[in-house]
């Protein structure tokens, strides 16, 4: 019998950040971009050879993290939010790690995306506008030095 096989909901994960200090509870995200790598080439000429240029692969390149979430009061509880602060206010920048993981039906773990060596590059505010009654969202962008990805 043929295995069945099914596309994932892109909508139900937890990113979860190591490394900072764990004793608060952060809200969850509700969008996360920027999980992709590019492989960058050098072009090599080969002498005597005018037909063609070779191009070889050099190094990975990661796009930045980008992490979006409705702002909540009591934010200054949220270890985020400390690790933000201390990164653009005080110019104290700790790189951390932190998982992202797609979850199935059950809440339990389909797909893994663990980000090494992430810190803060860009911290926003959504606009502030009263003609329109939406969730206020802060985004923070992370850059990183490289992510595994696995299926769990």
């Amino acid at each position: 019998m043929a295995e069945y096989r099914w596309q994932h909901v892109n909508f139900h994960f937890v990113v979860s950040f190591n490394g900072l200090d764990s004793k608060h509870i952060d809200a969850g995200f509700q969008s996360v971009t920027g999980l992709d790598v590019q492989i960058e080439s050098e072009t090599i000429k080969e002498g005597g050879e005018n037909g063609f240029e070779h191009s070889v692969p050099v190094r990975r390149k990661y796009s930045a993290l980008t992490l979006k979430r409705g702002i909540l009061t009591g934010r200054e509880k949220s270890v985020i939010y400390d690790w933000c602060k201390d990164a653009f206010e005080k110019g104290i920048v700790r790189p951390a790690n932190l998982d992202v993981l797609l979850l199935d039906e059950n809440h339990k773990p389909l797909m893994k995306w663990k980000v090494e060596h992430a810190w803060p590059k860009s911290w926003k505010t959504g606009e502030l506008n009263a003609e329109r009654g939406e969730v206020l969202v802060e985004t923070l962008e992370l850059s990183y030095n490289r992510f595994e990805f696995s299926n769990v």
